[in-house]
């Protein structure tokens, strides 16, 4: 073995270290999420907002609009949207509510809306408690099909998924969350800016 100096040594080292680290960085970034995935917004009261590697495909099933005009979800691509599954009988999607509203009426643009689709039997149900709690904000979406809440994976109510201009999930929020905290905004706003 060679009588190298320790400055020797390390003129050899640290170039091969520093190769070996690039080329680390280089896979692991390969088999990441793309960059402005949201994960690092899901902190304090979103801190169970999860990104999914495969998420199922957006819904397909026609609403209905109180004033009967039927749509689908793909009717509203080009916005952020965040897509709440509720219904009156669940307790937490009834606290959700007024701070989903709050939301609307703050970010509610044509960048951004917050639908709201009631999985209650009967629509006039879901517009007694709107009226009731003056969710003026919201549009209400009827979508009887619990179906297609489990088709997208939720084990129940509320869930709450945020999709991107294309219709493509961005994350969701499975249980109740606080729509009306700042982590919240911060959420919205992130990907209102990066989707």
């Amino acid at each position: 073995m060679p009588n190298w100096s320790p400055l020797k040594w390390a003129l050899t080292i640290l170039p091969l270290i520093g190769i070996a680290a690039v080329i680390y960085m280089l896979f692991s970034a390969a088999g990441s999420r793309p960059a402005g995935a949201l994960d690092s917004y899901a902190t304090g009261t979103m801190a169970d907002f999860v990104t999914i590697e495969d998420a199922p495909s957006q819904s397909l099933n026609t609403l209905t609009r109180l004033d009967g005009q039927t749509l689908t979800l793909a009717d509203k691509r080009g916005k952020v949207l965040l897509v709440n599954y509720w219904a009156t009988w669940c307790a937490p999607c009834v606290v959700e509510m007024p701070q989903l509203n709050a939301l609307q009426a703050r970010y509610g643009s044509d960048d951004f809306e917050v639908v709201t689709i009631s999985m209650d039997r009967r629509m006039d149900e879901a517009a007694e408690f709107f009226e009731a709690n003056g969710l003026d904000a919201l549009t209400l979406y009827h979508g009887l099909d619990l179906g297609a809440v489990q088709r997208l994976g939720a084990r129940g109510l509320p869930i709450t998924i945020l999709y991107d201009r294309r219709g493509v999930e961005i994350g969701r929020m499975p249980g109740e969350a606080d729509w009306a905290s700042e982590e919240a905004f911060a959420l919205i706003e992130a990907a209102i800016e990066r989707y």
